[in-house]
């Protein structure tokens, strides 16, 4: 979201990116009034489709004490600028506060435009990450020694205590302001029922980025976890993987088994042998030279690549693409898939990863698609179900809409008897740092390769990539990603996928 002279609430993008995982983000440079309303209707918006309105003021105040806060700290470094002063010197810090308040108060406006002109940000990020509701803070410059040691000492202070009236029998320093704003803000996380541990604040070498981590109530993460456990039980009425495709995966699971009489059983059926081999020439494997049997690709891409080609095949078939929301889901499925070879192909020397990473890339969303293939019947049953239990029409609709389709997708494929690790790679897909860690290597090439795909969509920028998985692939700037992204792009295209 950008600013504009004229603001208005996107309820269907606030809708999507709740129901996606995906972070929404509201930057500013000068914050002037018209924002700060935005902002607290934006927060209205968001708690309404989560159902946590009671949130509201609790999360409004501490969202403004941030941006206040933020803002200041971007003004001074324009201001030190300004002076000629280091900002993270000591010495020079002292020397430029003792003035700064009069001075900038005087003439913010210059401050302001000084800010813009540098490119100095304000961003307030909201976003559903599993059961939480992740709210942050960021502006692009690097807390001082002397900013963190006071945030520290106030974040001490506010533990001692119990109320505001407390707070205000103390004497704050205000020399920077906010002071007191910090203790209160701290009183307000107590009042939600949190303690001071939901909200962090740190700096990087690029960003200082605060936040709040606020559980969503435990009636709707039960609630969505009741309803999420029904529709797997009632998944017998959603048609199960083709005969064919069993009678293969239990050949393959069979150790007495061998290539030839794998490739045997495939052969028998025309249409799967058509589009097992059609995958297999896809850009996927990259072959050197086209295949035309089933012999020869079990031989060329082996047992593992078979049985997880049979997976994706499989899942394919039961959940079809015969609407256009649906072919839109397959389409970025097969995106992300292209782009999750690729990153291991190109960055990482593991030959399990890369026989792992296209399927989990492909089956990632599996979960968004659920509920526009199940039949009527079963549709019928889960709105039954909701009533049975005095579940909120909201939570049918939360699921259906796609909110807690990771975990709804995690919980099909553990039905169908998916590999742990590509339950994993599904169900930690938004939140990789809840990975477990023998499933890291796979869970961050398939978040890259789907947050790659909202990057350039513009439903995410740069700065809100997970830094875990960046590290671990060793990317370092949003230039770098960039370039990546152009050759990825071209390359997925070239081969004609869509």
């Amino acid at each position: 979201m950008t600013s504009s002279p004229e603001l208005v609430v996107d309820v269907d993008k606030i809708k999507k990116a709740i129901q996606s995982g995906l972070p929404l983000t509201i930057t500013t440079y000068t914050l002037p009034k018209e924002i700060e309303i935005y902002i607290e209707q934006v927060i209205d918006t968001f708690l309404r489709q989560m159902n946590q309105i009671k949130l509201k003021d609790y999360i409004v105040y501490c969202v403004q004490e941030l941006v206040v806060n933020a803002k200041k700290a971007n003004t001074k470094r324009v201001y030190f600028t300004e002076r000629g002063l280091n900002i993270h010197d000591d010495n020079d810090y002292k020397k430029g506060m003792k003035d700064f308040k009069e001075k900038t108060i005087g003439n913010i406006q210059h401050y302001l435009q000084l800010q813009k002109e540098k490119g100095l940000y304000i961003k307030v990020i909201l976003q559903v990450k599993r059961n939480t509701i992740l709210v942050e803070i960021r502006n692009n410059v690097t807390a001082t020694k002397m900013e963190r040691l006071r945030i520290q000492d106030k974040m001490a202070r506010s533990r001692q205590y119990s109320s505001l009236e407390d707070a205000l029998n103390q004497i704050l320093d205000d020399s920077e302001g906010a002071g007191l704003g910090l203790v209160i803000l701290v009183l307000m996380l107590k009042k939600m029922g949190l303690d001071d541990d939901a909200f962090t604040m740190k700096s990087t070498d690029k960003c200082t980025i605060a936040s709040i981590s606020i559980p969503l109530d435990q009636a709707v993460i039960e609630n969505m976890s009741v309803l999420s456990n029904e529709i797997v039980q009632s998944i017998n009425s959603l048609p199960q993987f083709p005969e064919n495709v069993l009678m293969v995966q239990k050949l393959i699971n069979d150790p007495d088994s061998d290539m030839p009489t794998i490739a045997r059983q495939i052969s028998m059926d025309p249409a799967l042998t058509a589009d097992l081999l059609k995958i297999v020439n896809s850009a996927q494997y990259m072959l050197s030279k086209k295949v035309d049997n089933i012999s020869d690709a079990v031989k060329m891409i082996g047992i593992k690549g078979i049985k997880n080609l049979l997976y994706s095949y499989g899942t394919q078939k039961v959940l079809g693409d015969d609407t256009i929301d649906k072919k839109k889901l397959w389409e970025h499925s097969y995106k992300t898939a292209f782009y999750a070879y690729n990153l291991v192909k190109n960055f990482k020397n593991d030959q399990s990863l890369l026989d792992d990473v296209y399927v989990g890339g492909m089956l990632h969303d599996m979960g968004k698609i659920i509920f526009s293939n199940v039949h009527p019947e079963l549709l019928n049953k889960i709105k039954n179900i909701c009533s049975d239990k005095n579940l909120p029409a909201s939570t049918f609709e939360d699921l259906s809409a796609g909110m807690n389709h990771a975990e709804l997708g995690a919980l099909i494929a553990e039905k169908w008897n998916f590999p742990d690790k590509l339950v994993a790679a599904i169900r930690y897909h938004h939140d990789p740092e809840s990975a477990p860690k023998d499933c890291k290597d796979l869970v961050d090439t398939v978040y890259l390769a789907n947050i790659f795909c909202e990057y350039e969509n513009k439903n995410v920028a740069f700065d809100q990539f997970e830094t875990g998985p960046l590290e671990n692939f060793g990317f370092k700037s949003q230039k770098q990603i960039d370039t990546l992204l152009e050759r990825l792009s071209a390359g997925f295209m070239r081969e004609g996928q869509f």
